[in-house]
Formats: C-alpha cells, sequence, structure tokens
C-alpha cells in the first residue's frame, strides 16, 4: 500500500482536492468520496512511532479519526494485540475505503481488535461513551479540533493525543488549541515527514 500511497500526490491534483474540509465548494462527504483513490498514509516512520506509543502505554480503548485504507489502524491495532489488551476505534466516511479497509483488517487477522464506524466522525464519535487512552487524529485537517473537543470529556489526564501532518496550513487552529497549555495539553511536534503532534492531556 506505501508503493500505491506514492502516487497520491498525482492523484488528488488530478481530482482538485484539497487537504481540508472546510469551504464552500465541497462538503466532507463529497471530500470524502472525490479521495476514495487516494491511500492518504500515515509515514513508516510515523507508523512505527504510533506501534510504539501504544504498546508504551497500553490504553484499553484507541480512537482514530480518519481511516482511510487502514494503514495506520494496522499499525495501532498489531500494538493493541501485541499488548494483549486493548480495542481499536476508528472512523471513515469513504464508503469504498470502509470496505477495503475492512478487507484488509480481516487479511491481517487484526479484524477482531478493530471497530470501524463508517460515516461522520462528528456523529458516529458522539455516540462512544467510554474513556478513551490513546487519541490519533489524522482525518481532514480543519475536523480535527471539533473531533477532539467532541471527545475531551472522554479524555483522562495522561491521555496522548496525536495529530499527523502539522506542516498542513488547515491544522493551524488546532495545533493553537494544543499548544496553549491553557487549554488541558503538554504538546510536542515530532518531526517525522509531515510532522506528528504529541500532546498529552493535563
Amino acid at each position: 500500500m506505501f508503493e500505491a500511497a506514492e502516487h497520491d500526490g498525482q492523484t488528488a491534483q488530478r481530482a482538485g482536492i484539497p487537504h481540508s474540509a472546510g469551504g464552500d465548494a465541497l462538503t466532507a462527504q463529497q471530500l470524502a468520496d472525490a479521495a476514495q483513490d487516494i491511500y492518504m498514509p500515515v509515514s513508516a516512520e510515523g507508523g512505527r512511532l504510533l506501534y510504539n506509543l501504544v504498546r508504551a502505554t497500553r490504553p484499553s480503548r484507541v480512537v482514530e479519526f480518519g481511516t482511510s485504507y487502514g494503514i495506520s489502524t494496522l499499525h495501532l491495532a498489531a500494538a493493541v494485540r501485541d499488548n494483549g489488551v486493548g480495542h481499536v476505534i476508528t472512523t471513515e466516511m469513504s464508503r469504498s475505503k470502509a470496505a477495503a479497509a475492512r478487507r484488509t483488517f480481516a487479511t491481517t487477522g487484526l479484524d477482531d481488535v478493530i471497530t470501524l464506524l463508517e460515516g461522520d466522525a462528528l456523529r458516529t464519535l458522539a455516540e462512544l461513551d467510554t474513556r478513551i487512552g490513546f487519541l490519533f487524529l489524522d482525518g481532514w485537517k480543519d475536523l480535527c479540533l471539533p473531533v477532539l473537543r467532541l471527545l475531551e470529556p472522554h479524555l483522562a489526564p495522561g491521555t496522548l493525543v496525536v495529530a499527523d501532518d502539522v506542516e498542513l496550513p488547515g491544522l493551524a487552529p488546532y495545533l493553537d488549541h494544543v499548544r496553549d497549555t491553557a487549554n488541558g495539553y503538554h504538546s510536542v511536534t515530532f518531526p517525522v515527514d509531515d510532522g506528528l503532534e504529541i500532546s498529552c492531556r493535563l
């Protein structure tokens, strides 16, 4: 999948797809449908970092915003499986991507530790009624802050929140939020590819 993802930039440029869901041109659902052929994976190094963070923190519940084809989800689920405890709840708006991700989860044998919620994450995640031990945000960048705010009541002190692609302008409001300790986070940027923001809930 990483080899196929190398063509993401060209595919997105041909389709005219931005890195965020904002603006008046397209809704988040329309963008998700337009991006159904784009992998948008976490980098290999970023995936290894996610795996290590989950192994170290041993969360009982991992939540991911933005499955795409499930590459990052596999890293999270592998860590949960190797920990011997926990479960991954992930989200995807594109029906075709969700179907492809489910096939991948089944093929890898990790499907029993993954629940994929299909649809608008602001709706599907609103139904969660459980403590979150680790949160990974890698969906549309301008939706990362609304998703975080939605889930903040479920974050205990010490919970790690990780967001991908800190260099993308759409993530700026989110970064402003987690980099301000008044909002209850201590945050650091990890320099891998487009950058991962690792924030600890205070």
